[in-house]
């Protein structure tokens, strides 16, 4: 017959529920007195989703265009293969995508996103972007907007659906500016630039980035970080890139940021064959023109 063992005394498990309860509460009262945690840091919502505030308000959208330009660089990395492509982040909404950053650190700016409204004048809104002092090897440093885009490889089924993602690429700065009037004829659309190219004083402490409604801010295949390392991988997948993955710009529509390249890898430049897809060649340059960027 198997020994009893004998039950737990009342007192002692009050004593410790007693403790439990006080640790707990004293763990949550700094993050009370203190307003830390994700209630502290939520970010406002996004005016330009609520119908009653957008009629108010010339609100900006992002698409990014499908890469393009595709190929294969056995130089970038020694005993690697990278996957070089160019893409187009366009400003297709009623109104620009601006930020406003103001510095708060040696290589570092808070920024304040900046809403145009219908009868003049600006909104500005906290949204948690942020600009960084990026250099580029070969040119300096600019001012760029922190997690503007995400470059990732998604492997794909035998059906070309998506199942996971393979590899990212480095690349997340962005300057945002105007430089390829890529839809004159949208509405508001101005004629001239607006948002020249990205600052690159270091004394600086305030700076504004953006896109006008119909530019462009387009990077070749070739520029600094325009790529995902593809060594060692075989089979199809979709090459995506999406601006603001973070949110950092409000937009009235937040699900068309993302585009996509079906490619075969090891890459060979040409038309390329998956199943359940159409063949496609990237490697050209979709319209844009190398010599003239």
């Amino acid at each position: 017959m198997p020994a009893r063992h004998p039950k737990p005394s009342r007192t002692i498990g009050g004593a410790l529920c007693a403790a439990l309860l006080l640790a707990v509460c004293a763990a949550g009262a700094p993050a009370a007195a203190g307003q830390t945690g994700p209630d502290a840091d939520a970010k406002p919502s996004n005016p330009c989703l609520d119908r009653a505030k957008r009629a108010e308000l010339l609100c900006p959208d992002l698409r990014m265009s499908p890469p393009f330009g595709l190929i294969a660089d056995p130089f970038v990395r020694p005993g690697r293969v990278v996957l070089r492509a160019g893409n187009s982040i366009n400003s297709v909404g009623r109104g620009p995508a601006e930020l406003f950053g103001i510095r708060d650190s040696r290589f570092g700016m808070r920024a304040r996103q900046r809403i145009h409204k219908r009868g003049g004048g600006r909104i500005g809104i906290e949204t948690g972007a942020r600009l960084v002092f990026k250099a580029i090897p070969g040119q300096g440093h600019y001012w760029k907007f922190h997690f503007a885009a995400r470059f990732e490889l998604w492997r794909l089924d035998r059906r070309g659906q998506r199942t996971k993602t393979a590899r990212r690429g480095p690349k997340i700065s962005y300057c945002l500016r105007d430089l390829d009037h890529s839809r004159p004829r949208l509405p508001r659309s101005p004629r001239k630039f607006v948002y020249p190219a990205c600052n690159q004083s270091l004394a600086r402490q305030k700076v504004t980035l953006g896109t006008s409604v119909g530019w462009s801010d387009v990077y070749p295949p070739g520029y600094h970080e325009q790529w995902i390392d593809v060594t060692g991988l075989r089979g199809c997948f979709d090459l995506v890139h999406t601006a603001d993955p973070r949110n950092g710009i409000y937009e009235s529509n937040e699900r068309n940021n993302s585009a996509a390249t079906m490619v075969r890898l090891p890459f060979k430049t040409g038309v390329q064959r998956c199943p359940g897809r159409r063949p496609a060649d990237p490697s050209g340059w979709g319209g844009f023109d190398p010599i003239g960027y």
